[in-house]
């Protein structure tokens, strides 16, 4: 398109004029806060795009904290958002008020993608219910129990296999690592497991790992600036024909489980739901169990019992190439814990520096910088600064986990934060990698009991150096740009031990 063309610079100045016109209404909303709030001033329009970092916002974010404090207020285009940093302000909004900042706001991109269904994009009366279930039905089938701690011994075995049919070669990890913490989640969600070469199984893991790239993309950040320009969006049409492409596949799935579905005999969380879904029916009640909040939910967990999980554990191999002396003492803690037994979740008691270890990757990697977005559900007060019902609330997450007044070298990889001076691991308030509050990561007990067997049974396996040709120093540390940051594309050689 040639963008100097006079007639689409009309037709683009026409559709800013109906949009203002349109939106007219977050004028009032950001001159409410901007006179109470500090921070740098917008530009008409654009807001304070031409200041942030559009690949990684948090950076900017963070610099802003340095000269505006812990609450601070930007612009991107029309919205207005309130910046909360640092462990004690994020943990005031959260934590000591989580009722208060227990919503999601309305964001063009996630409203379109989920339309208020789900769990976590989703609002008010829907958000509890799906909540509810959530939670309750994934302990039913073993969260934090033995029988999901099997499933995971069993996986971390066929991955050991994996990786030992690499015979030492170098492979980039990014395919088997999320294989393998896929099935996990999906063995709840469908109550089976996909082969990692199973092409449709593979579909379905490139479709998540797009999405959360594309969703951290300057592209989407514009759309919801600019919902009206959506036509120039290439984001967003990457999102939702991955979208509708995920929910053909799990719409054909809850079809084949409703063919056997039998109330006795449940053997999956999408049988659960299903059987929720036929009570209401018979009792003619029209609620929250139908087929949208179904598909919804299911690609919701199916995408944070992966990507998360998985991106941790690959920050893990590389930060234990990058630190050959730190991997040493793991395994050495291993030898001595449990020998060559199967890593168990009751030998992370006994392991103090592993479990350090473990919690410093989460710590460092900081792969949610910016959290999930908060709304206010009413109007506050939060250190002297009066915010409104509806706010659109940012509480970086990169600020708490790398906080100077919370640990002792935030920009370096030292377990040692967790460790007190008798080698005893110990608990750190500020360590909030699953976020905090009411909408606190729903499967935070299942993602460390997976991150402490994968990760303790590979060190166990296996020794991880770079490929040839690459030294330690050259890994680069620098996390990839998305939604999540996970790092970028290496390889690795898994040497067995």
């Amino acid at each position: 398109m040639d963008w100097l063309h006079p007639i689409t610079i009309f037709f683009l100045i026409t559709l800013i004029i109906l949009l203002v016109l349109k939106m007219g209404h977050f004028w009032n909303y950001s001159s409410q806060i901007t006179v109470l709030l500090p921070g740098p001033k917008p530009l008409p329009i654009l807001g304070n795009l031409h200041i942030i970092d559009q690949e990684r916002p948090h950076r900017t974010m963070l610099k802003l904290s340095k000269v505006y404090g812990p609450v601070f207020s930007i612009q991107m285009g029309f919205q207005k958002m309130v910046v909360l940093t640092g462990y004690e302000m994020v943990k005031e909004a959260l934590v000591n008020q989580a009722d208060a900042f227990a919503e999601r706001p309305i964001i063009p991109m996630f409203e379109e993608f989920s339309n208020g269904f789900g769990l976590t994009l989703s609002h008010g009366k829907n958000w509890k219910v799906m909540q509810r279930f959530t939670l309750s039905t994934l302990r039913d089938y073993g969260m934090g129990k033995r029988s999901i701690e099997d499933k995971i011994v069993e996986e971390c075995s066929i991955l050991t296999k994996k990786l030992e049919s690499y015979k030492g070669k170098p492979l980039e990890t990014t395919t088997v690592m999320n294989a393998a913490v896929a099935s996990i989640i999906v063995s709840i969600l469908l109550g089976r497991r996909y082969e990692y070469e199973d092409p449709i199984f593979r579909r379905l893991l490139e479709l998540i790992n797009q999405n959360v790239r594309v969703f951290g993309s300057p592209s989407v950040l514009y759309y919801n600036m600019f919902p009206a320009l959506c036509f120039l969006s290439g984001g967003r049409k990457i999102l939702l024909d991955n979208r509708e492409e995920l929910f053909a596949f799990i719409n054909a799935t809850f079809i084949e489980h409703l063919k056997e579905l039998d109330e006795n005999d449940q053997r999956s969380f999408i049988d659960t739901f299903l059987i929720r879904q036929q009570e209401e029916k018979s009792n003619n009640i029209n609620g929250y169990f139908h087929n949208e909040n179904l598909k919804t939910l299911v690609a919701n967990l199916f995408a944070a019992g992966m990507e998360t999980t998985s991106t941790t554990l690959r920050w893990a191999l590389l930060l234990m190439m990058k630190h050959p002396e730190i991997q040493c003492k793991v395994q050495e803690e291993i030898a001595v814990t449990i020998g060559s037994a199967q890593p168990r979740a009751e030998h992370r008691k006994k392991m103090p520096y592993t479990d350090a270890v473990i919690h410093e990757v989460q710590r460092y990697a900081n792969i949610i910088p910016t959290n999930l977005p908060h709304a206010t559900t009413k109007d506050i007060t939060l250190k002297g600064y009066f915010i409104p019902k509806g706010s659109h609330i940012i509480t970086l997450l990169s600020s708490v986990l790398h906080d100077d007044s919370q640990w002792k070298k935030p920009l370096r990889f030292y377990p040692e934060h967790f460790i007190d001076p008798e080698g005893n691991f110990i608990k750190r308030d500020a360590f909030m990698p699953f976020s905090a509050g009411r909408r606190q990561c729903a499967g935070e007990t299942l993602a460390k009991m997976e991150l402490f067997l994968f990760f303790t049974t590979l060190m166990q396996k296996f020794t991880f150096q770079p490929a040839p040709g690459t030294s330690r120093e050259d890994l680069d540390l620098t996390p990839a740009v998305g939604f999540t940051t996970p790092p970028m594309p290496f390889d690795v050689c898994a040497l067995p031990r």
